[in-house]
């Protein structure tokens, strides 16, 4: 297992997964600035809790979550159908500024609220058809610093893991989510919330 932990070089840092194309940006975001950003999302995003349906139970979602884009256009993930609102100013400007570190012109955002410690979101990859073929993921943290780990799908033994820090930019490309999965686990640790946007390009 590999660890990075507390990185706090603002050069991007390109993440050792085989065979994927992820990108680690400490610090995207100033500390003072991601404060203010993280207050304006809590405040102004439309939260929700969707059920979710395990093992044939049906369970209320470990986080809350909101959906945002630039069409009407729906997105699908583990039996929850979701339907945008349109971008914010806020939003718009976020989306703007992660465009110019990327190729991607993204169509939509996912935002995910980790209230505390026992939110979570378990093991999985961002491989709907709605993504595409190699689908780019921006992943942009407010809020506590949250454990994100990988895991590849050909041998589950092999993780990694880092912690995403307020205002951290992550950047997954390529063939990450074909090869790769990931997750924000529980922890038993006093954590704060954090607020997780995930920009993304529906087609």
């Amino acid at each position: 297992m590999s660890d990075l932990f507390g990185n706090s070089e603002p050069e991007p840092i390109r993440l050792p997964l085989a065979g994927a194309d992820a990108i680690y940006y400490p610090n995207f975001i100033a500390t003072n600035e991601s404060e203010v950003l993280f207050e304006q999302l809590l405040a102004e995003t439309a939260w929700q809790q969707d059920d979710i349906k395990v093992f044939g139970k049906v369970y209320a979602q470990p986080r809350l979550t909101a959906l945002y884009a630039e069409n009407e256009q729906p997105y699908s993930y583990s039996n929850i159908t979701m339907y945008p609102r349109p971008f914010t100013p806020l939003l718009l400007n976020l989306k703007e500024r992660i465009e110019k570190v990327t190729d991607a012109a993204f169509t939509t955002v996912l935002l995910n609220l980790y209230r505390d410690g026992n939110d979570s979101n378990g093991w999985h990859a961002d491989d709907e058809k709605e993504l595409g073929q190699n689908p780019v993921i921006a992943s942009l943290s407010f809020g506590a610093t949250r454990v994100f780990k990988f895991r590849e799908k050909a041998d589950k033994s092999n993780t990694y893991k880092l912690e995403l820090t307020a205002g951290s930019l992550l950047l997954m490309q390529g063939a990450t989510q074909h090869l790769w999965q990931h997750q924000i686990p529980k922890t038993k640790k006093e954590v704060g919330p954090r607020i997780n946007l995930t920009f993304r390009v529906l087609i």
